[in-house]
């Protein structure tokens, strides 16, 4: 087995959604993935991109192909106190593929990725239960902020 990191391509959305439907699952919020497809691709690789990606692919040449085991996907946003900071939206690693240093490997390319973009900082959140997650980012140094509230409406 080999893990190649990549910068995710239109071709990988497809992948890409279904590990985000299992990222909800794992969630428990399994209905709440209503993106389509073609919204998805539109978003990331339109004329006017919102997101971006790197994926986390497994080839096995006895297998005779690669498989994307994982991803991380993020946006740029502007804080009016730090200025352009990366947002992690999402990351996910498949559940066989965990405990293989390929979260740490996406993660740490994420940072080389805000560090070329000049950006001074890579923000996300996580929930309050998800202790696997928490302890991967006290691992990494993350700070937490209390006393936030996460507000939004739908349009």
């Amino acid at each position: 087995m080999q893990i190649n990191i990549r910068r995710a391509e239109q071709k990988d959305c497809a992948r890409i959604l279904e590990l985000i439907q299992e990222l909800a699952t794992y969630e428990k919020a399994p209905d709440e993935v209503t993106v389509s497809l073609e919204h998805f691709e539109e978003s990331g690789f339109g004329p006017n991109p919102v997101w971006w990606a790197f994926v986390a692919e497994e080839t096995d040449p006895a297998a005779g192909g690669a498989v994307i085991q994982a991803f991380a996907l993020y946006y740029i946003r502007y804080s009016t106190w730090k200025g352009q900071r990366m947002y992690l939206e999402d990351i996910l690693v498949t559940e066989k593929m965990r405990g293989k240093n390929i979260g740490q490997q996406l993660f740490d390319r994420l940072v080389v990725e805000a560090k070329e973009r000049k950006l001074n900082g890579i923000i996300w959140q996580v929930l309050d239960w998800n202790e696997p997650a928490i302890g991967f980012y006290k691992k990494n140094n993350a700070t937490f902020d209390a006393g936030w509230i996460n507000c939004g409406i739908n349009c």
